[in-house]
């Protein structure tokens, strides 16, 4: 059998040996892998003083700067002169740290192009290249090949956006580029010992949804499916990070990112090592911290930490009360979607070693595939709902289904095909009856000022809950949401000259909002799903 006839199964799965009591990935490991500059830790009280003074207006601007010195000898320098008579703090950042500005800033739109050609035109500009410099004066991670970054104040790959990004370099005809990502992630997975959030040394104590094996899916459907072996290695890897210590639980315990539901059953968890402020957005955690109780402010940071592994952050689908983002309470909850994406890695693993077949694979291969089984049978068990024909995330420790605050991530099952051909129906009739708007799917139902909620919709949601459905023959909704979504996008840019970050679907008049941040222009994922989904229309 030729690689050519086997990859519709391969492909299917992209749509759709572990090493317990490691330390990779634990606090200790995070201490030894920043081996460059880690900007919070490495600056101590300046860092804090530069963030919380509003240097900058945005915090993650200070995190990136270079210091154009040893840090020591700057945090020493910093300490004889903040006392001084006149002393400007601005003044002393601007003189020793090299201040970076938004990536892609300065292109100038040509309007009379389409909005196709437009973002044709971007993947030069929003593309690093190699870093071949270290990390000694830098909180950036160097990776050996290119990489197609967001854009605006997302200045480095970020993991689950590279995802989406790819489906418009292989609409693109740049499958070369999609290797050198997938080059670097795998590079990082053995460096590392896993896929950071992205490559900053303040992200790694934490990853994003997995979407590697997806990722190594789509290259392999878009050239062979035997380009897709060379990343079995680091596929198993970041399983095992992902994995970490389940071996070791009982029945209703926790570490990590495992769970072990009272049944036996293993499921995952969104998680970050570390329980500071993320430096990323320090003043905006640091403050909300200082309004808790001190026993209370550990576990709000871990929170929303592992939010931001979410991908989702901040949304109403992680808040115990909607109305309060101090009430965050990831760690606790078991998501859809997350453990969809690892059904999916599980899936791949196990089709990698049988096409691979050389001795041993055949086992591993059934181990995969029985772990994949058991993760799809506990998921649907515990986060249907019958009388709502809906996916919900579940709280682990009671098992109660968050039922209260549907959202779009509902979807991944069916992207990923773990749904029954009858959950597929209804929740596609779901998402068309609550969630489809003018603009395409909306990503909560509920308002609350936070950026992943109403009336925002996304790229990678959009992306998902479309080609979801149309995997459970929901056609025509499928083409309407494309439609909606397409239109709104060309409509900003016919607007704007901007692919943004995220868009208002409800009121297809106003651009996205809400969150820690403004609306960014790149924008690395909506151009990939932008130029994904115009291709199905014969867009080019």
């Amino acid at each position: 059998m030729t690689s050519r006839r086997i990859l519709p199964a391969l492909a299917l799965l992209a749509s759709v040996a572990c090493n317990p009591g490691t330390t990779r990935g634990t606090a200790a490991s995070y201490d030894a892998a920043v081996a460059g500059y880690d900007p919070s830790r490495a600056l101590g009280p300046l860092f804090h003083d530069v963030q919380m003074a509003s240097v900058f207006p945005d915090s993650k601007t200070f995190a990136d700067a270079r210091p154009l010195a040893d840090p020591g000898q700057i945090v020493e320098r910093y300490a004889k002169a903040k006392g001084t008579p006149g002393f400007d703090l601005k003044a002393f950042v601007l003189q020793n740290f090299e201040i970076p500005g938004a990536y892609g800033a300065g292109v100038r739109t040509d309007t009379t192009q389409t909005m196709e050609q437009h973002i044709i035109a971007l993947w030069p500009v929003l593309t690093r290249r190699p870093d071949t410099t270290t990390a000694a004066r830098s909180s950036l991670i160097p990776l050996p090949n290119p990489y197609v970054v967001p854009g605006g104040r997302f200045r480095e790959v970020y993991y689950w956006d590279s995802y989406f990004t790819m489906q418009g370099l292989v609409a693109s005809g740049r499958t070369d580029r999609v290797k050198d990502m997938l080059d670097n992630f795998a590079h990082l997975i053995n460096t590392v010992g896993h896929i950071p959030n992205g490559n900053r040394t303040y992200y790694l104590s934490r990853s994003q949804p997995p979407y590697f094996a997806a990722m190594v899916g789509l290259y392999a459907k878009a050239t062979d499916t035997t380009q897709a072996l060379v990343y079995l290695d680091a596929l198993e890897k970041e399983h095992d990070f992902w994995m970490e210590g389940a071996d070791r639980l009982k029945p209703a315990q926790v570490y990590r990112r495992v769970v072990r539901l009272p049944e036996g059953p293993v499921l995952n968890r969104y998680w970050d090592d570390r329980d500071d402020p993320r430096p990323e957005s320090y003043r905006e955690d640091y403050t909300l911290a200082q309004s808790l109780p001190d026993s209370s402010r550990s576990a709000f940071l871990r929170n929303a930490r592992a939010t931001a592994e979410s991908g989702w952050d901040f949304s109403s689908r992680w808040m115990r009360d909607t109305k309060d983002l101090r009430s965050l309470e990831t760690t606790d909850i078991i998501p859809v979607d997350l453990n969809s994406l690892m059904y999916n890695q599980e899936r791949m693993i196990a089709a990698l070693r049988a096409f691979r077949n050389e001795s041993g694979d055949r086992e591993v291969s059934e181990r995969y595939a029985r772990m994949a089984e058991q993760r799809r049978d506990a998921l649907l068990r515990i986060s249907w709902s019958d009388a709502q024909g809906f996916f919900f995330d579940v709280r682990w420790r009671t098992g109660e289904r968050i039922a209260d605050r549907p959202s779009l991530a509902a979807a991944a099952p069916l992207y990923f095909g773990l749904a029954t051909p009858e959950q597929g129906v209804r929740t596609a009739a779901r998402l068309e009856h609550d969630f489809l708007k003018p603009g395409g799917f909306a990503t909560t139902l509920i308002p609350t000022g936070q950026q992943w909620d109403a009336p925002n919709g996304w790229a990678p949601l959009e992306w998902l809950a479309i080609e979801g459905v149309r995997r459970y023959r929901a056609t025509a909704l499928a083409d309407s949401a494309r439609d909606r979504w397409l239109a709104l996008n060309r409509r900003i840019y016919e607007a704007t000259g901007k692919m943004t970050e995220k868009y208002d679907v409800f009121d297809i008049a106003r651009g996205g909002g809400g969150g820690e941040y403004p609306n960014q222009d790149g924008f690395g994922w909506t151009n990939g799903v932008a130029l994904a989904l115009s291709a199905q229309k014969g867009g080019h």
